[in-house]
């Protein structure tokens, strides 16, 4: 250390005040320019190409350089690497924050208040009257009238028929079996009771009233008349045309076409069907309890409850038909239509007016209204209440339990399929045609005008208006003032800390094998130039005098030959440097 403070000013001496160039490219600073003469001695891993070792820039110790004296030297070289750090940032955030705050508002309530109101309602008032009225009622007249219809009548043909039918019966098979059941049996103790009831009964008491009666009957008057009537007849007047029908026939014509025919077979295919569903109820077991009231054990039948069986499946043989297709040619007849023209003769009717006169006579019927009396006796019943005593009896029924058992007896029944074979006598019916002939009694009906007179009543309604006061109830929102306590948000400012992985540059030195190459050793022969020549014996390992005092200088200052020879060889390294 105490050394470097005289590196700048070596530094400066060996610039300016070096007489000579000199090059120290076999001393560590190598310079790798202008050797395009030089060979291509590599080294790898520090082994140079003929042998040498390189260590720390130079060649080793008991190396040898090549023929054309290029060797190998170890070159420290800086690479960027890039590293992963975690690293901690910080960010700005914003939250909500509610604040409460008091608020003064207004709300409206409503309060019940009652007033009189004075209203105005129209009362019907009724009234009775009577009015006459006439009308005209018509009178139906029936006359029975006869005709004859001939009608035909479907008439059955019965045929007697007979065939043979095979069937399945399901031949019960029953089973006595027996089981023991526990009941409870209220018995019923019966008393009889007596109250008395007071009733009233309403006693019919009938009188007898008489009134007169005056009405009117419309009494008929019938007056003949006669009238002309004069009436069109239309006599019919038939006269004969011709006119021209177009009209199309279908004139047949044969093809031949190909088509799919349907054919097939059957087969016979065997079937598994599932059996039939069985329901049956299934008690479980019961269990047995102490009764502490009647100091014994009571049994509790167990529940009841549904099982449904699967029957085993049975198989059945069935036949299949079995669809097949073919192609055949057949020939068929197909029409075209034709247009022609024919003419038809024809028979037009026409209808001709012809006037004439009759004389009609009528009946006109009046109605005479005739005045009258009748007595008329009447009954009106008034109920009067009387007052009656009775004796009711009444019985009260108290019931008391008791334990019984019973042996019930039950059939359980299997069906058993049988075969069987009946004969069966069926009748066919055919309908035959047979005309008949029947005598039709019909009524016809003539409304008859028949003039009559009623008397009606009727009632006509008045409406009086009648002033009215009633309390009615209404409602009259006042104002009304509160506190409420509101949150007023507001966004507040918050630095959070995270941490991210960044890339960080990185420079690390490494040694690199580089191949110098130099130009051919001038020590060993004639010196290359008179410069160059620093000491008569310019193969001496190491001549005695200095090339110059800066070398001598840098020797003294890094202590031993810092470039691993003497000036005098610095052309020439390769001699034995």
């Amino acid at each position: 250390m105490k050394r470097l403070w005289l590196l700048p000013g070596l530094v400066a001496a060996l610039v300016t005040g070096s007489a000579q160039q000199v090059d120290a490219a076999y001393c560590g600073a190598v310079s790798y320019d202008g050797c395009s003469s030089c060979g291509g001695s590599v080294v790898e891993g520090g082994v140079a190409s003929d042998g040498s070792v390189v260590d720390g820039g130079a060649v080793a110790d008991g190396g040898s350089v090549s023929a054309d004296g290029s060797y190998t030297v170890m070159r420290t070289v800086r690479r960027t690497v890039m590293e992963q750090r975690q690293e901690t940032r910080h960010r700005t955030r914003y939250e909500r924050v509610y604040d409460e705050k008091q608020v003064q508002r207004t709300r409206m309530v409503p309060e019940q208040r009652t007033r009189e109101v004075s209203y105005t309602v129209m009362k019907p008032v009724r009234e009775t009257h009577e009015k006459v009225i006439n009308y005209t009622v018509m009178k139906p007249v029936y006359e029975t009238r006869q005709r004859v219809i001939n009608y035909t009548v479907q008439k059955p043909v019965y045929e007697q028929h007979q065939k043979t039918i095979n069937y399945t019966v399901m031949k019960p098979v029953t089973e006595q079996r027996e089981r023991v059941i526990n009941y409870t049996v209220r018995i019923p103790h019966r008393e009889v009771r007596q109250r008395t009831i007071n009733y009233t009964v309403m006693k019919p008491v009938h009188e007898t009233r008489t009134r007169t009666i005056n009405y009117t009957v419309m009494k008929p008057v019938q007056e003949q008349r006669s009238r002309t009537i004069n009436y069109t007849v239309y006599n019919t007047v038939q006269e004969q045309k011709v006119r021209t029908e177009n009209y199309s026939v279908l004139v047949p014509y044969q093809e031949t076409k190909t088509i799919q025919v349907r054919g097939g077979h059957w087969e016979s295919v065997s079937e598994t069907i599932p059996g039939p569903t069985v329901r049956r109820t299934v008690r479980d077991p019961g269990s047995w309890s102490y009764d502490p009231c009647s100091c014994r054990c009571v049994y509790t039948p167990g529940c009841c409850r549904v099982e449904v069986t699967q029957c085993p499946p049975r198989t059945i043989c069935k036949r299949v038909w079995v669809p097949t297709c073919e192609s055949k040619e057949v020939t068929c007849t197909k029409y075209r239509r034709e247009c022609r023209t024919r003419e038809i003769p024809y028979t037009v009717c026409r209808r001709v007016p012809e006037c004439r006169t009759k004389v009609c006579n009528y009946t006109v019927c009046k109605m005479v209204p005739e005045c009258r009396t009748k007595t008329c006796n009447y009954t009106v019943c008034k109920m009067v209440p009387e007052c009656r005593t009775k004796t009711c009896n009444y019985t009260v029924c108290t019931y008391t339990c008791e334990q019984r058992q019973k042996v019930c007896k039950y059939t359980v029944c299997k069906m058993v399929p049988e075969c069987r074979t009946k004969v069966v006598n069926y009748t066919t019916c055919k309908m035959v045609c047979e005309p008949r002939t029947k005598t039709c009694n019909y009524t016809v009906c003539k409304m008859v005008p028949e003039c009559r007179t009623k008397t009606c009543t009727y009632t006509t309604c008045k409406m009086v208006p009648e002033c009215r006061t009633r309390t009615e109830c209404y409602t009259v929102c006042r104002k009304e003032c509160y506190t409420e306590t509101v949150k007023v948000p507001r966004c507040v400012k918050v630095c959070e800390p995270y941490t991210v992985t960044v890339c960080v540059p990185r420079t690390i030195c490494e040694q690199v094998p580089v191949t110098v190459c130099c130009p051919a050793p001038a020590c060993c022969g004639a010196p290359a130039s008179a410069s160059d020549a620093c000491c008569e014996g310019a193969c001496d390992p190491c001549c005695a005098p200095r090339r110059n005092r800066v070398r001598d200088m840098l020797d003294r200052v890094f202590g031993a030959c810092h470039r691993g020879c003497n000036d005098c060889c610095v052309t020439a390294p390769a001699c034995g440097c």
